[in-house]
């Protein structure tokens, strides 16, 4: 099981021990380590990058408990430094950020969040009715979110149950695996590209500038 620093921190730099290397299709080679900095593709939000022993790390999957890192070549089986691409950490944060502010404003109006996609310039997130939902129009849901920002509530995270959970200030805690920028005043201006309701179901897509 690899120990998920990302977690609880938001270090971009670091040190850990490499436990296992396998070599994969193409030539590539999956490094497990005993903890990473690294965020996997998963949870609607794409992989970090960065470097591991000084070499690029191509691609971050994740394999049952295990989280691997896809290099080109085998690293020396011992400590070895992690640096994580800051700039695209920081963009996946405030894309998922944003993405659990277009939740919570969507629930506002009776919808339950049930999936999204936080990838940079592909936001969206669906919903599904609980009950009697009315489709919110796009401004009034800016206007609450902005709202929050200028509050600048804070990032909390918890563990129930060994499962992780994110909130913001006094708003609901989300199960999630994912990050988040400490406070939503760094989430940065995000803007409602459309709102459809089809079926029970609402899809809001978005967009930070």
């Amino acid at each position: 099981m690899t120990e998920r620093l990302y977690y609880v921190c938001d270090a971009v730099e670091g040190r850990a021990r490499v436990t296992g290397c396998r070599e994969e299709p193409e030539g590539r080679y999956a490094v497990e380590l005993d903890r990473t900095l690294f965020h996997p593709q998963g949870g609607g939000q794409p992989a970090d990058s960065g470097w591991l022993a000084g070499m690029v790390v191509e691609n971050v999957i994740q394999r049952d408990d295990r989280i691997l890192h896809i290099v080109a070549q085998p690293p020396a089986m011992e400590e070895v430094e992690l640096h994580i691409h800051a700039e695209r950490r920081d963009l996946n944060s405030r894309w998922h950020t944003a993405g659990h502010l277009i939740g919570y404003a969507g629930e506002l109006y009776g919808w339950r969040p049930v999936k999204a996609h936080h990838w940079p310039g592909e936001g969206r997130v669906t919903f599904r009715a609980e009950g009697y939902s009315a489709v919110p129009a796009a401004q009034a849901l800016i206007e609450k979110i902005e709202d929050w920002q200028a509050r600048g509530l804070q990032r909390h995270i918890e563990f129930e149950d060994e499962k992780r959970k994110v909130r913001f200030g006094n708003l609901a805690a989300y199960l999630c695996g994912g990050t988040h920028v400490k406070s939503l005043a760094e989430t940065g201006r995000i803007n409602i590209i459309s709102i459809k309701s089809k079926k029970g179901e609402l899809s809001i897509r978005y967009a930070l500038s």
